[in-house]
């Protein structure tokens, strides 16, 4: 079963629990398999999500007996490397790229720009903290303590989650936590996987010549399969390219 993409609640070729899970549910039930392996290729998105769907995958893992293996082609980076520690065993290719171990939160501070043009912003809220990090207003060093707080938590429950799926294998040799990302043959001496390998070998290995492979995806749109665009598509592809270049992909 292939997972690529950027991980997001909504959006058309995002990965989300919404979506994929009615695909796993089958891919771990039909046919009752020895094993289920996941092709993965994600720079990684929403941790909410990532963690819904790493759940789901283990729920399943748990409840049908079934054993599961990750394989990277290009990138599983942050939350596409959240997915990859649902795995028992992760492999990759020489050159693929995993780790990331972080959170990050972006956005745009407009309101030097729009004070040069004369506009004021107006903002009502009953709660102090309801218009926090407003884009259109400065900073508030009150907003950014709180933010790192957030962030600082839900890197607490990535670290654990990974600590948790790699217990055993991790090295001590280095920061596997500080948002740094590894290549290949490097990430698996470090613990992060389980060794360079491709998908139909490594099988092969585990459940003989003669294994079969049965596909899993999810079904396209009316609009995907004709080939349509629309404005949303355009930018929610420039955005992905965006995630995918901050690893040199």
């Amino acid at each position: 079963m292939r997972l690529s993409g950027v991980i997001a609640s909504s959006g058309r070729g995002r990965l989300n629990d919404a979506g994929i899970g009615p695909v796993l549910e089958r891919a771990f039930k039909k046919g009752k398999p020895d094993a289920v392996a996941l092709i993965l290729n994600s720079p990684g998105g929403s941790p909410a999500q990532s963690s819904l769907i790493a759940a789901r995958i283990q729920r399943l893992a748990q409840e049908n007996d079934t054993k599961v293996f990750a394989f990277v082609e290009d990138v599983a980076a942050s939350g596409g490397y959240w997915l990859a520690c649902a795995a028992d065993e992760i492999w990759v290719d020489q050159s693929s790229v995993v780790g990331s171990i972080g959170v990050i939160s972006s956005g745009f501070g407009l309101d030097e720009l729009i004070a040069k043009h004369g506009v004021s912003r107006r903002v009502y809220t009953a709660g102090k903290s309801k218009s926090s990090l407003d884009p259109f207003k400065p900073e508030n060093p009150e907003d950014l303590k709180r933010l790192e707080g957030y962030l600082s938590q839900l890197h607490e429950i990535f670290i654990d989650h990974v600590q948790t799926r790699r217990s055993g294998k991790l090295s001590g040799e280095a920061d596997l936590f500080n948002g740094e990302i590894w290549i290949g043959q490097k990430a698996a001496e470090l613990g992060l996987v389980d060794g360079v390998g491709h998908l139909v070998p490594k099988m092969k290995e585990h459940f003989g010549e003669k294994v079969q492979f049965m596909k899993y995806g999810q079904k396209k749109g009316l609009f995907q399969r004709f080939g349509a665009e629309i404005v949303h598509d355009a930018i929610a592809g420039i955005e992905e390219r965006a995630e995918y270049a901050r690893f040199g992909l």
